[in-house]
């Protein structure tokens, strides 16, 4: 059977080409990933051939991809960089991981300094910090990172869990003109509760706050209804313009293949307009990150 937009028309009604918001490379013989492990059921190396093979199962052609750094060492981003540039858009914008350098006053990106100064194009950086504290007080120099991406138009990116989203709200209120992206709507596979809906509303108050559809996939057999009341509730808070479609690819293939990854999120999805469609799925992706307006060939 064929995926569905909104769980009523065939998708790609209102979808010219998807812009997923969300993937990742590794190549664990050339960097340390440091979470890596072999027990995971992930490939050692993923590069940008086995994402092309990966994303030509779409039913509708996806056009770029965000890749985005999954350790956090200077090595790795430059040969995610490098691959980015090498490839594009396939993957194509690169958002790197935040990693502070409180000795250097000037670092205001962290380890990504270096690559920043040096002109590597960096659409975003991630702060991913689900084992920190709740406040994020744990954090140094956030407040001069989030100065230092709005003053150069980049995006910060957060990985938080449920009850670290009113600390993402307060940095939001202190940074108005910084647009957020809320990684796996700040709450990956989890149960959308009211604790969480509560602190995701909150966000989606300030109006530069987005969030990502990715990560909510598990293999449970009642992952459809969660991952569908996530969904719900994230599109009557932040409203499709403020929402992305992430795969979440290569994590993701381990629930199922990026096909069925994509199918899974358009099903959840609840009935959307064709503008609203787009947005979801290329639109606002290609505005925060600065997508090329360029299909992929082939």
């Amino acid at each position: 059977m064929a995926p569905h937009n909104g769980a009523n028309r065939p998708f790609g009604e209102g979808v010219d080409g998807v812009v997923d918001a969300h993937v990742h490379l590794w190549d664990t013989a050339a960097m340390r990933i440091s979470w890596f492990h072999d027990g995971l059921g992930l490939p050692a190396e993923v590069g940008p051939d086995d994402l092309a093979r990966a994303v030509a199962t779409s039913p509708v052609p996806v056009r770029a991809a965000v890749a985005v750094q999954a350790a956090d060492t200077e090595g790795e981003a430059r040969w995610l960089a490098r691959r980015a540039v090498a490839h594009g858009p396939l993957p194509g914008p690169v958002v790197l991981q935040y990693d502070a350098r409180p000795d250097d006053p000037h670092a205001w990106a962290g380890m990504a300094q270096a690559l920043i100064d040096d002109g590597v194009p960096v659409a975003g950086l991630r702060l991913a910090v689900p084992g920190g504290v709740a406040d994020l007080s744990d954090v140094a120099g956030l407040d001069a990172l989030c100065e230092g991406l709005a003053a150069s138009g980049r995006v910060l990116e957060t990985l938080v869990r449920p009850d670290q989203l009113p600390a993402v709200d307060a940095l939001a209120g202190r940074h108005p003109d910084l647009d957020v992206v809320v990684c796996h709507l700040g709450l990956g596979t989890g149960d959308p509760d009211d604790a969480w809906r509560d602190a995701l509303a909150a966000v989606a108050a300030r109006p530069r706050a987005h969030a990502k559809l990715s990560g909510l996939h598990t293999t449970a057999p009642a992952d459809a209804g969660r991952v569908a009341a996530a969904a719900r509730a994230a599109v009557d808070l932040l409203g499709p313009d403020r929402l992305l479609f992430g795969s979440d690819w290569p994590m993701s293939a381990r629930v199922a293949p990026y096909a069925q990854i994509v199918a899974r999120t358009s099903g959840a999805l609840p009935a959307l307009d064709d503008a609203a469609t787009a947005a979801v799925w290329s639109g606002t992706a290609a505005r925060l990150y600065g997508v090329a307006d360029r299909a992929v060939a082939g």
